[in-house]
């Protein structure tokens, strides 16, 4: 019998964006993006659940030690993420659009080396009550 079982973290980070394209024009990007493109950037309270799967340990009954999980979280996201300009105080989207599916991916793609290779890893970002991007979907 499998004991996999999948352990989830839910936390909240806050930050700036602008969704914008700079190989188009500025009317392009007022079309393309509405509000999301205005010039001096908008907010978000971020919800980020990060799932994770794996079979249990028999010496500590855990998948994945929520602690550990919760200071995973916070030393690489919340720290780098949290009341930030993702588009002026990031390196990672400094040539990367800020959207909600682009950042589900770089969350994944820092955490993802940090967790052991025997663990399933999920991001789901939630940008507002009603947009949310899954990663790997």
């Amino acid at each position: 019998m499998s004991t996999r079982v999948a352990i989830y973290r839910k936390e909240f980070f806050n930050s700036a964006h602008r969704l914008h394209n700079p190989a188009l024009s500025d009317e392009q990007n007022a079309l393309l993006f509405g509000k999301c493109n205005y010039a001096n950037y908008h907010g978000h309270n971020y919800e980020l659940i990060v799932k994770i799967t794996g079979d249990i340990d028999p010496k500590t009954g855990y998948v994945i030690d929520t602690k550990i999980l919760s200071d995973l979280i916070k030393e690489n996201i919340l720290e780098r993420f949290d009341h930030r300009n993702l588009n002026l105080d990031t390196v990672e989207f400094k040539d990367l659009n800020p959207t909600v599916e682009n950042i589900a991916v770089v969350i994944y793609n820092i955490l993802r080396p940090k967790l052991n290779t025997s663990l399933d890893l999920k991001i789901t970002l939630y940008e507002t009550e009603r947009n949310f991007a899954e990663f790997p979907a």
